[in-house]
């Protein structure tokens, strides 16, 4: 999946592996690809506790990365998340609203609503995915094609 979103985006990667001997810890992590003098953009389906892509973000810093930004499905943000993201070397923390965000985004200055983390990179934001799952329970209910929605997202 990540080599085919990297080809359409015409962009390199580098990827992250993970082992845990037991759930929530991991025992090893290592970085596979180049990441000096590039910013990095970690892409995580979930964050709970944000232990592990903390400390992601700081190997990627000590590979070389000149920045750092975090794009999360579900931010669940538990325990010692915030504090966690607060300290980390994160430029920013993007989230979906699959959970609601706002309490959170008040305590944590790298994850706001804003539109310009596209343009400038400067600031967070949370994503709406009503939209597209509007659109996957409709064509669900019409037997159409949700595999369509991976190369055609509403907006």
């Amino acid at each position: 999946r990540v080599t085919s979103i990297a080809d359409r985006l015409n962009v390199d990667f580098a990827l992250i592996h993970k082992e845990r001997k037991k759930a929530n810890e991991v025992d090893r992590m290592v970085l596979v690809g180049d990441v000096k003098d590039r910013v990095a953009i970690l892409v995580d389906d979930m964050a709970d506790t944000c232990g592990t892509i903390c400390h992601a973000a700081d190997k990627l810093v000590s590979a070389g990365a000149t920045k750092v930004y975090a794009i999360l499905t579900h931010g669940i943000f538990s325990g010692p998340a915030i504090s966690r993201i607060n300290n980390a070397c994160f430029e920013a923390v993007v989230v979906t609203n699959t959970i609601p965000q706002e309490d959170k985004m008040k305590q944590c200055p790298k994850i706001q609503a804003s539109i310009s983390f596209f343009f400038c990179r400067s600031l967070g934001m949370v994503i709406d995915i009503s939209m597209i799952l509007a659109e996957a329970i409709r064509r669900t209910h019409n037997g159409e094609s949700v595999s369509y929605l991976f190369s055609h997202v509403p907006l």
